[in-house]
């Protein structure tokens, strides 16, 4: 299948090979995505003002329909102890980790939202301490035991999960679907998409441009 995306005066033709191209959703947990999460008051604004559940959804269901690969990219699920005897944590571990507690272990908060939870054939990363899907986990062996060389990132937070900047880094082709993540602010967006994601991904779309290469693919 080929995706053809025009911007800032360039066009780029990728080609999504269902064989090798996988969906990578990062964090999909009820603290980000549902209402009652800890998170979802500062992501709110955003999420409905791009439709972020609902292009998740599409983004996931066609990429099945596309018999991609998806794999879950979640984060470290807070347990009592981590970070405390830690040389220095990161301010993010330090007030979501070690103060708030966020996707804890064991309670609803750290549990997938109800609408994006593993199918059969998905599959699940290592937990991630940090913003890199990649770092200390075994991502990159995933992605190379299923023959995987294209991916397609979607979830939260767009500025700061740097999955897509290591994917580019390790030689994957990377895509960003701009509507399928939110961050707590516009700006926060801005940077994500306009400032820092061209420096590293190959693509960056929206969920109704993706849909249509994806639909118009042979699978």
């Amino acid at each position: 299948m080929k995706f053809i995306h025009a911007g800032k005066g360039r066009t780029v033709t990728d080609t999504y090979d269902p064989t090798r191209t996988a969906v990578l959703l990062v964090d999909p947990y009820n603290d980000f995505l549902s209402e009652g999460g800890k998170l979802w008051p500062q992501a709110k604004p955003v999420a409905t003002d791009v439709g972020l559940l609902d292009n998740l959804r599409a983004v996931v269901a066609a990429g099945r329909q596309a018999h991609l690969q998806i794999l879950f990219i979640p984060h470290r699920r807070w347990q009592k102890g981590d970070y405390e005897d830690w040389d220095h944590p990161s301010p993010s571990q330090r007030v979501h980790g070690q103060q708030r507690h966020i996707f804890a272990l064991g309670t609803w908060g750290g549990e997938f939202h109800p609408d994006f939870r593993p199918a059969d054939g998905d599959v699940i990363a290592q937990e991630h301490w940090a913003q890199s899907g990649f770092a200390n986990t075994d991502l990159d062996f995933q992605l190379k035991q299923h023959g995987i060389t294209h991916v397609i990132v979607i979830g939260m937070l767009a500025n700061t999960c740097t999955t897509g900047r290591y994917a580019m880094e390790l030689g994957y082709h990377v895509t960003l679907v701009r509507d399928a993540t939110a961050a707590f602010e516009p700006e926060m967006m801005h940077a994500a998409h306009e400032l820092n994601g061209p420096a590293y991904a190959h693509t960056i779309t929206t969920t109704a441009e993706l849909l249509q290469a994806l639909e118009k693919g042979e699978h």
